[in-house]
């Protein structure tokens, strides 16, 4: 009787075992295929933007297919810090040059694409842009604020306000190249 009590409970184990197995296979293909359809629609995905050469200023980053109005572009990636190392990192900069690729996230955050950055940090600005940046959650997405046409540069509104008065030498060593009718001849926002 002992026997046959442990013959049915090893049988029951061994039928556990086997759904267990069944489920963890069940589990493990599924995520298998999930990554498989997730690369391949990575891979037949056409691009949306590129990276080329610009005639604003540097690179640029240019639409590939047409973008519907307020359509999430691309997000802002970079190493995160605090304002406070971000001001570390760059108090003393180039004689003549005011180029970072930071972006202030929100009031704790900001995020410097220098390094590890995507294809958003090469957006350049433009008084008449066709994006605008929104932070979401401590991210920042670019988004298109109108429509936009194939091979068109995509750009934001840098709006850099800085700490000390907006001086006529200050705005000199912002400038702006974007050609808009109404530019401002300078990447500084007015303060508020």
């Amino acid at each position: 009787m002992t026997q046959q009590k442990t013959r049915k409970t090893d049988k029951k184990s061994l039928k556990n075992k086997k759904l267990q197995n069944k489920r963890a296979t069940t589990r493990t293909t599924a995520a298998r295929h999930a990554v498989a359809r997730k690369t391949a629609t990575a891979q037949n995905a056409k691009p949306r933007v590129v990276v080329r050469n610009s005639p604003i200023h540097g690179r640029g980053v240019f639409a590939v297919n047409a973008i519907a109005k307020g359509a999430r572009i691309l997000e802002y990636t970079g190493e995160r810090m605090s304002h406070a190392e971000a001001d570390r990192r760059y108090s003393k900069l180039h004689e003549g040059s005011s180029h970072t690729m930071l972006f202030a996230a929100n009031d704790e955050v900001v995020i410097d694409a220098t390094r590890r950055g995507g294809p958003a940090r090469w957006i350049n600005h433009s008084c008449a842009p066709n994006c605008e940046a929104d932070e979401e959650d401590g991210r920042v997405f670019i988004n298109a604020i109108r429509a936009i046409r194939p091979g068109e540069e995509l750009s934001y509104d840098y709006n850099l306000v800085l700490e000390e008065r907006h001086t006529p030498k200050l705005k000199r060593e912002h400038p702006c190249h974007c050609g808009a009718r109404q530019c401002r001849r300078t990447l500084l926002g007015s303060k508020r």
